[in-house]
């Protein structure tokens, strides 16, 4: 199985939109959204994660196949931290092989940074993602906070992914 984990294209502004509506079909069940007119969930505008330049769009391939995106920005709810991933989507077909973790670390390790995660409370699956993601591939270097107010409602992890030195160990 080939993966490939990398920046999408300018070009590829359609297919991460398409991808998007199977990411919004599937999160309906969790926060009700219906469709529009055009029969399309629609998302705000996705050209902004190719415009401004702290924004990005990545994309999943499998055997050269579509398999999912993940999108990335500075908008953070949690002082200190400097980046988000703001939408995580792994195709059906393609989840529980480790491809959604293999996305999150190849990411979050290509760009060390105060990474924020933030997951609505009504996604118990995604919370046990993240949490044994973070877990395990960044031991003592996360914090997990849960809010309830007008800007969020439920956890938000925070993962610092900064190479570590021996000096930086505990004993």
């Amino acid at each position: 199985m080939k993966i490939e984990i990398r920046r999408a294209e300018f070009t590829e502004r359609q297919i991460v939109r398409n991808l998007m509506e199977l990411y919004q079909h599937d999160f309906s069940e969790l926060d009700g959204t219906d469709l529009d007119e055009h029969g399309q969930y629609g998302y705000y505008d996705l050209d902004c994660f190719w415009i401004n330049p702290t924004w990005s769009a990545y994309v999943m391939k499998v055997d050269n196949r579509w398999a999912g995106f993940v999108l990335t920005n500075d908008e953070v709810q949690i002082q200190g931290n400097t980046h988000a991933i703001v939408e995580f989507f792994v195709v059906r077909k393609y989840r529980r092989q480790g491809l959604g973790r293999m996305a999150a670390e190849t990411i979050m390790t290509m760009f060390p940074a105060k990474w924020e995660v933030s997951v609505i409370e009504e996604n118990p699956a995604a919370r046990h993602f993240w949490e044994t993601l973070i877990n395990t591939a960044w031991p003592g270097r996360h914090q997990l906070a849960v809010f309830d107010n007008e800007q969020w409602q439920g956890p938000i992890f925070s993962v610092d992914t900064h190479v570590t030195t021996p000096s930086d160990s505990v004993e």
